[in-house]
């Protein structure tokens, strides 16, 4: 009985080498990246000056050109990211600002994602190989249910995220492969000849007092960031619209453009506007809150 205890304490603890080693070979590899992601690129960035950052989730990431931006004079990039929540954009502007970032002004989208403080699975992928080397990001994860496996576990992380930080991902970011993420700096054109459903029902939707939005309020006032909250478009064929009200009446600095651009022809789903769409969009936020004089 003794032999065997003893023979099973030695397969743990060897699982237990292979997963550090495994934890930090694929740390070492991820973190070491900046060109495959928005969180690794800001995370390993130095010091940067920009005008205008634009935050949110994929109907920023969709809905604002920063190319049109530009062409004011405005130094723009747009970091919405699909699937994200107002959780990891605090996060992501307070690594911005933990780097030095210069930064102006935020065009923070601020609708759909009021009505929830959970973090995206996804997109917090992005941040795990990070963890244990950035206080921000512990902080962040630190009232998180999983937090303990997450960071005291070896290996734990990139198993829990293996569909994004996984050996494929590894692979692909030891050979310096790109991603689209970063291309048309950040922003991601829907196309104008595919449509998806072009009816949306959002009535079971609340919007909350939210954490998130409220801590990147808090950074914006003590950094001297000018802070510009908006909504942004849904189709005609939405049900719930009331939503928006409930918005406006929650937090009434935000300002409402949900119903700025009509007609089906400028969507590619009722959430999402398409290329010709954003564009339009992106035209009226610039021409009603941005133009320089």
């Amino acid at each position: 009985m003794k032999s065997f205890l003893v023979f099973i304490a030695k397969i743990l603890l060897l699982l237990l080498l292979v997963a550090v080693a495994l934890d930090f070979v694929y740390t070492t590899v991820f973190a070491a990246s900046e060109n495959r992601n928005k969180v690794e690129k800001v995370i390993n960035s130095k010091p940067q000056n920009y005008d205008v950052i634009i935050l949110g989730t994929s109907r920023a990431n969709n809905h604002f050109v920063p190319e049109l931006f530009e062409q004011q004079g405005l130094k723009t990039f747009n970091y919405g990211m699909s699937g994200s929540h107002l959780f990891e954009a605090s996060l992501l502007l307070k690594l911005m600002v933990e780097r030095g970032w210069d930064i102006k002004q935020i065009l923070l989208e601020t609708d759909l994602n009021l009505s929830n403080e959970k973090r995206d699975p996804g997109t917090s992928a992005w941040m795990m190989p990070f963890l244990h080397r950035s206080e921000t990001i512990r902080e962040h994860y630190y009232k998180e249910p999983d937090f303990n496996q997450l960071y005291y576990i070896p290996f734990y992380r990139y198993i829990e995220f293996d569909n994004r930080i996984g050996f494929r991902a590894l692979w692909k970011t030891a050979t310096q492969q790109p991603t689209v993420f970063l291309k048309n700096q950040g922003y991601y054109p829907l196309p104008n000849t595919s449509k998806g459903n072009m009816k949306n029902n959002i009535k079971a939707l609340r919007p909350l007092r939210n954490r998130y939005y409220e801590e990147i309020k808090d950074i914006c006032r003590k950094n001297n960031i000018q802070l510009i909250a908006v909504t942004t478009p849904m189709c005609e064929n939405t049900e719930g619209m009331e939503y928006f009200s409930k918005v406006k009446q929650l937090y009434p600095e935000i300002r409402e453009y949900e119903q700025a651009v009509q007609g089906d022809e400028y969507f590619s789903s009722c959430g999402h506007l398409n290329d010709r769409g954003a564009r339009k969009f992106t035209e009226i936020i610039i021409n009603d809150l941005l133009k320089k004089k």
